[in-house]
């Protein structure tokens, strides 16, 4: 065990840590994945202490030289954890040491860890947030493509699982692309809200040294400078924002499993799934099961349970920095890699899906064009409630017979209302009934066509912006 003097801390402290104590504060084991980041941060710390006078020109470059080695060490894996590191940013100064001595001890004036993590958090972040919206992109992308390829299909449209209206396959899978979409654009903005520099700030009353915070601003790409150095070090909105924005974005993506996981079951027979995101059963052999999608259901749980367990930490804490921080990067670190599996994965389901399309038309059904037969009666001048009403008897009156709803006579419909003439019997058609919904937004072909036309527009500003 170190002695406490050893560490960046340790001047007032004799003896050493309690060992489980020891282990309970430290965070290296996950935050060595800021390595990279809390170098960036650090050459440009250093160039603004040359900048300020704090350092030479001599002892600016013996700085960079020995960071862009230990960046290089990082890369290869040889970089050597002790376990008096406590966390990424210990690591690196104490190998900074190693490789050029005392001078690397001037890096750290007036910088303390409470500005430094939460600036490596943002860098990390604002790259991961970009992989992020390049994968999400690719499953809507390939949603839409799909989806303008199989405008043709109908199927039966659910509500409560109860079959309701014919609808176009297009339709459907269209739908879920528009939460995406939703899901991009708030991407978007808390990667623009959460872009700005905390660093300069100090533990929490800023920096005494003169340091030019425009220029770091300016090296790490940050579009503006923190207001305030309390709020710097301690504020953590932007990993609520980005728990949040990833909770909705598993929701939208748990509802699109569920519903793929009904439509592949033997029941419904609409959809089978690619063995590549499919398993068997260790007893059953018949068994195709669609584990890919339930395991992206139950990651939703998984992300939601991150984002309730931060706010937690975060409510009631006091002004500026404290050590209940520190949960916030296992949180940001497991919710980039779920998503960055689930949406791979999901894109993989939705390029591969076998359509059973015989199965989704025969699914079918007269009883669906209920609305259909009650609009009937509207465009001959019966208010829509007496309509729904007289619908509703027809429906009824084949229910009793033991007929679907299109083979009742004329005769039959006629002793319901007198307004049913033969021309009723067009009422009896999946695609004219599909057809009639062409307000922006509908089932129509017209109406899939100008959404498949406006989600590709969506998707190259959203391209072009991440």
């Amino acid at each position: 065990m170190a002695a406490e003097g050893d560490k960046l801390w340790g001047g007032r402290f004799t003896g050493s840590t309690n060992p489980v104590m020891e282990m309970l504060s430290a965070s290296i084991t996950y935050d060595k994945r800021l390595s990279e980041v809390d170098i960036q941060g650090s050459i440009a710390y250093a160039k603004a202490l040359e900048k300020a006078g704090i350092l030479s020109k001599p002892e600016l470059e013996k700085i960079l030289s020995g960071l862009e080695k230990i960046s290089e060490e990082w890369a290869k894996g040889a970089f050597v954890v002790k376990h008096t590191d406590e966390d990424i940013h210990t690591a690196n100064e104490r190998r900074l040491k190693e490789l050029i001595g005392d001078v690397a001890g001037k890096l750290h004036t007036g910088r303390s860890r409470n500005d430094q993590v939460v600036t490596d958090l943002k860098l990390f972040m604002r790259n991961n947030l970009s992989v992020i919206s390049t994968h999400l992109l690719q499953l809507i992308k390939t949603l839409v493509e799909r989806a303008a390829v199989e405008t043709d299909i109908l199927l039966p449209g659910y509500t409560h699982l109860q079959k309701a209206q014919p609808i176009r396959f297009s339709h459907f899978l269209l739908s879920h692309a528009v939460a995406l979409i939703r899901d991009s654009e708030r991407l978007g903005e808390m990667k623009r809200r959460m872009n700005v520099l905390p660093l300069g700030s100090g533990a929490l009353a800023g920096n005494p040294l003169g340091i030019d915070r425009e220029f770091l601003r300016n090296e790490l790409n940050f579009a503006s400078i923190s207001l305030n150095s309390m709020d710097a070090v301690s504020e953590r909105d932007f990993v609520v924002e980005f728990l949040s924005v990833a909770t909705l974005m598993m929701i939208h993506l748990s509802k699109m499993a569920e519903d793929l996981i009904i439509y592949s079951t033997s029941e419904f027979g609409f959809l089978t799934l690619s063995d590549a995101y499919s398993t068997g059963s260790s007893l059953m052999p018949q068994k195709k099961n669609p584990d890919s999608l339930e395991l992206i259901r139950s990651k939703a749980g998984r992300v939601f349970g991150r984002l309730s367990s931060m706010l937690m930490v975060l409510k009631g804490l006091p002004s500026t920095y404290n050590k209940d921080l520190q949960e916030d990067k296992e949180a940001v670190f497991d919710v980039v890699d779920t998503l960055n599996a689930v949406l791979q994965v999901f894109n993989g389901v939705i390029s591969t899906l076998q359509i059973n399309r015989e199965n989704m038309e025969r699914a079918l059904s007269p009883e669906m064009l209920s609305t259909d037969l009650a609009l009937y009666l509207v465009r001959k001048g019966m208010p829509f409630r007496q309509a729904h009403i007289v619908s509703g008897k027809a429906v009824q009156l084949a229910e009793s017979k033991g007929i679907p709803l299109s083979h009742l006579s004329l005769d039959d419909l006629k002793s319901i209302s007198a307004l049913f003439g033969s021309d009723v019997s067009q009422i009896f058609n999946v695609v004219n009934s599909v057809e009639q919904y062409t307000a922006m937004g509908g089932t129509a072909k017209s109406s899939v066509n100008a959404q498949i036309e406006q989600l590709r527009e969506l998707l190259k500003r959203h391209t072009e912006q991440a």
